[in-house]
């Protein structure tokens, strides 16, 4: 591998200046108005991965964003490593708590500031970069496929049809996939777990129109304060989530099991120094790491309703509506909990307004085993860059697709990522280190190489 290591070393900067023409495009999936970006991004991608060294990369429809394409076969006995990433990003919003440009990457202080730094154009450009400085150099060891959507910030709801529909076209032994984060840069870690999602959206409504808060008030409900109540209720003075049949397939932890999670390292206070917090909350009886990792949560993502601009304006309004997500564990199934949701949701909600429950989008959870051997090809290549063995850690956050990808294409999913949790993805001020880059395509190499060899053992 040390051609294609040298390969980096010698195109270091143009790999950067790539990166950011990849960034300067707002492929925004959650806003209709950047549909002609997102078109633009899948393109841009497709002729990178073509100059990288693919045998052929297309753009191909799906009833969403286009999924990007590509493969190079050195070898058809030789295995295959499907790459999956995602080119969308979240909203710059609230743009004025930006200090750069959200979509004009700079720079500054050894990190890379930009929306989708991180998640995931940093992180899916790494691997075309390794995968050109392989081809490059003549070192590489299998045979590689790409397949880059535009819609996991929306939860993927084209790439389930368009897997369906090409099964044969993007069969391979591994996906791999870069979209995750590590315990830290001094511990690094593989993720072999990941959260669930079911996200839902609620309104509740009361009169037909907004009414004089003075004439009304004291009379008629109000949406709005009953909405706050309502949402009260989804969760007790312990943490715990209160509606009828949540937990029943969630699996406790053994007491070695719990034991073993919470040998990552972690510091309360500097936990809560890096999110500028005095106090923590959760579930109770359990710590801060299993309440990330292995426990599931419910958390309000948006709540509206009323008068919000400048001034004053007494009304009652006559709606007021939420977004809610849960994050699931193992053995939890979305579409049962969105049931489970919406009917304790209008069971308590009372007769003096109406309510409507939507789910919007969810997804599985699911497990990467750590005795597969692409596992321990990552353990070894990430041992190899950082020098110190990686920690297997189950992650918080939730890529529906991938359980999506064991479903539908029967092929197992390792996570290496290289995030970190000062990158403050989907926030303002969005970031990457220049390290975390540069680091994580050494890494990628190094995978292709262990993974190879030990599938031929």
């Amino acid at each position: 591998m040390k051609k294609s290591q040298e390969f980096v070393q010698q195109h270091k900067e143009r790999f950067l200046e790539e990166l950011f023409d990849l960034l300067r495009i707002p492929s925004v999936s959650a806003q209709s108005e950047h549909k002609g970006d997102m078109v633009r991004t899948a393109e841009w991608l497709r002729e990178a991965l073509l100059k990288a060294g693919a045998d052929r990369a297309e753009v191909m429809p799906t009833e969403g964003n286009p999924v990007v394409f590509a493969e190079k076969i050195v070898d058809p006995a030789k295995p295959t490593v499907v790459v999956y990433g995602h080119y969308d990003v979240m909203p710059e919003d609230p743009k004025g708590e930006w200090l750069t440009e959200p979509f004009e990457p700079v720079v500054k202080d050894g990190r890379i500031w930009c929306r989708g730094a991180d998640d995931d154009k940093g992180q899916l450009y790494m691997h075309a970069k390794a995968f050109e400085a392989m081809v490059a150099a003549g070192e590489l060891p299998c045979n590689v496929k790409f397949m880059l959507e535009g819609e996991e910030e929306i939860g993927s709801p084209s790439l389930y049809g368009w897997c369906e529909q090409n099964k044969e076209l993007v069969k391979g032994d591994i996906i791999l996939v870069s979209d995750t984060s590590m315990v830290s840069w001094q511990q690094p870690s593989i993720t072999c777990g990941l959260r669930g999602l079911c996200y839902m959206q609620v309104e509740v409504t009361g009169p037909d129109h907004d009414l004089h808060s003075g004439l009304f008030g004291g009379a008629v409900a109000n949406p709005a304060n009953v909405l706050c109540d309502l949402i009260n209720k989804l969760v007790d003075e312990n943490g715990r989530i209160t509606i009828p049949g949540f937990y029943d397939d969630v699996r406790e932890l053994t007491p070695e099991e719990r034991e073993n999670f919470n040998k990552a390292p972690y510091n309360k206070e500097n936990y809560m120094k890096g999110i500028g917090v005095e106090e923590l909350a959760g579930e109770s009886g359990y710590t801060t790491i299993e309440r990330t990792g292995v426990r599931p949560s419910l958390d309000v993502n948006g709540i509206w309703g009323g008068y919000t601009l400048e001034g004053t304006k007494t009304i009652i309004p006559s709606k007021a509506s939420a977004k809610i997500s849960m994050r699931l564990v193992p053995n939890q199934n979305w579409e049962k909990i969105a049931v489970l949701f919406e009917d304790y949701f209008r069971s308590i909600a009372p007769a003096t307004v109406k309510v409507d429950v939507k789910s919007l989008h969810g997804g599985q959870p699911y497990v990467s085993p750590t005795d597969m051997v692409a596992y321990r090809a990552a353990e070894k290549a990430v041992e190899e860059s950082f020098g110190v063995r990686p920690l297997p850690f189950f992650s918080g956050g939730s890529i529906p697709i991938v359980s999506g990808f064991e479903s539908i294409l029967g092929m197992k999913s390792i996570l290496i990522g290289f995030g970190l949790s000062k990158d403050a993805i989907h926030s303002p001020n969005e970031s990457f280190g220049l390290e975390q880059f540069y680091t994580g395509i050494e890494t990628i190499i190094r995978f292709y190489k262990h993974f190879s060899a030990m599938s031929a053992e």
